[in-house]
């Protein structure tokens, strides 16, 4: 039986839950990439904040993220405050087709900008898949207002 997109984002919260309050001031995140029905990249942001989860994944995953599907814990930041390639860009540069994300991020790096930078280069969206038991791996982050 194929795994389905409920059972991949629960893999995304379960590894996040490890990582609560081990981050620094970035939230806890959880990504894992699916190319067809084979997982091809998990990351969790790291210790400190960085690298974040989707770096680790898309790291991990390499060419196999082309044509494959994400998902995440939190919406991926539209910007970064280092002025580095921000996870929305480097999601769509790996050529995703279809990320799935679980809860929206308010911080002024993200507010949308994630969601709006991949659809601005063609990759679907989705939000909300399991955000309620997503939202307890945010519930400390405190995002950076603008």
């Amino acid at each position: 039986m194929a795994a389905t997109d409920q059972d991949h984002m629960r893999r995304a919260i379960a590894l996040a839950q490890g990582q609560v309050g081990l981050t620094g001031d970035n939230p806890a995140v959880g990504c894992v990439i699916v190319a067809g029905d084979a997982v091809v990249g998990e990351g969790v942001t790291q210790a400190g904040g960085r690298p974040h989860a989707e770096e680790m994944a898309l790291a991990q995953a390499g060419d196999r993220a082309r044509g494959a599907v994400a998902y995440l814990t939190l919406e991926p930041c539209g910007a970064r405050s280092s002025g580095a390639a921000s996870c929305a860009e480097r999601l769509a540069e790996a050529g995703l087709r279809r990320v799935v994300v679980a809860c929206e991020d308010s911080s002024v790096f993200a507010a949308g900008q994630g969601a709006e930078r991949l659809q601005g280069k063609g990759v679907v969206v989705e939000l909300g898949l399991l955000a309620p038991e997503a939202a307890a791996l945010i519930a400390a982050y405190r995002p950076v207002k603008g």
